[in-house]
């Protein structure tokens, strides 16, 4: 009788799918929890029991237990004068430690900055959050209205599906990993949706063979090459150069800030190991 074979353990199991594994259940109060904290952005520094309840669709005695969790925490603080809670300052503190875990939004700025001020565009630094991606640095100098309006800083979040950036991510994942994002981009869609099926499907096959993928965020307005690089924390990294969408120019345009946009990569990539030897 040949002997069992021995047990993958969940490690082995999260480093060979990409995808984290454990044994162990989490804790759905932990997340609930933490679904309020997501409830804020920005035009809504404030929210009520009410506001958060019908935000997360959580009952609202669950919200009430848990602001009271978050408060005593010191992670909501709660106004007396508009009978709403606030996020703390600890968020704050928070943002700070995760800006110096990574060289790369550092490095990578100024290198940004040179482009899109030599090329008039804008040049975007984003890493994923669940379904979005989170842009960590900005630099925007297109001339195009919407570039001029629209404010695109650190923590600005972008639908991973109908952008460059968010494409080009999705790319470099591993297939299973890659899979379950869909599922979950198209499940918060709530209607059977094959176009916007058949457009991330279209990026991604185009960042596989290409190196990068292209999408029209403002239709009308601008288009966006985009592209994604592991960083030394290990960490993949999204990066977007995004212009004046004219549909007769768009190939040469591709064709100009496309390879402007892997040289870009390169240099940081290039930048970060210096740092690192240093």
């Amino acid at each position: 009788m040949p002997a069992p074979s021995p047990a993958v353990s969940t490690r082995q199991l999260t480093h060979s799918t990409g995808r984290f594994t454990r044994q162990t259940g989490g804790s759905q109060s932990l997340e609930r929890g933490l679904m309020l904290l997501r409830a804020f952005r920005v035009g809504s520094s404030s929210l009520t029991n009410a506001e958060l309840a019908a935000r997360t669709g959580l009952p609202r005695p669950t919200v009430s237990r848990l602001t009271r969790s978050l408060v005593d925490a010191g992670f909501l603080r709660y106004d007396i004068t508009e009978r709403a809670y606030r996020l703390a300052a600890v968020v704050l503190s928070l943002a700070d430690a995760f800006g110096h875990a990574s060289v790369v939004p550092e490095v990578a700025l100024p290198l940004m900055r040179r482009i899109a001020e030599a090329k008039k565009v804008n040049v975007g630094l984003a890493v994923a959050d669940q379904t979005a991606m989170v842009y960590l640095a900005s630099v925007r100098h297109s001339g195009d209205s919407v570039s001029r309006t629209r404010r695109v800083v650190p923590g600005t979040r972008v639908p991973m599906e109908a952008t460059a950036i968010g494409l080009a991510y999705l790319a470099a994942l591993p297939a299973a990993v890659r899979e379950d994002l869909v599922q979950e981009i198209t499940q918060k869609a709530g209607e059977p949706c094959p176009e916007l099926r058949k457009e991330v499907a279209r990026g991604i096959a185009q960042a596989q063979a290409l190196g990068y993928c292209t999408a029209n965020y403002q239709p009308g307005h601008l288009t966006a090459v985009g592209a994604a690089f592991q960083g030394p924390d290990h960490q993949w990294y999204g990066l977007n150069i995004s212009f004046p969408h004219k549909a007769s120019e768009k190939p040469r345009d591709v064709a100009r800030y496309a390879p402007l946009l892997l040289g870009l990569i390169a240099e940081i990539r290039a930048a970060c190991d210096g740092r690192a030897r240093a």
